[in-house]
């Protein structure tokens, strides 16, 4: 059974109006900091320890 997909009837999602200049700065920052952590942490977080099978 397929869902009926409603187009909706609005200019912006989120807000009346575009952004300023200091909030595209603001989340593009974000953004780029928010990028440059998470691919930081995963480069320690990787796991490089072979497991062994244990009987209990």
């Amino acid at each position: 059974m397929k869902r009926e997909k409603k187009d909706l009837d609005v200019d912006y999602i989120g807000g009346q109006g575009s952004l300023t200049v200091e909030e595209e700065k603001a989340i593009s920052h974000y953004l780029l900091q928010h990028k440059l952590l998470r691919s930081s942490s995963t480069k320690t977080n990787s796991r490089n320890t072979k497991r062994t099978k244990t009987t209990a």
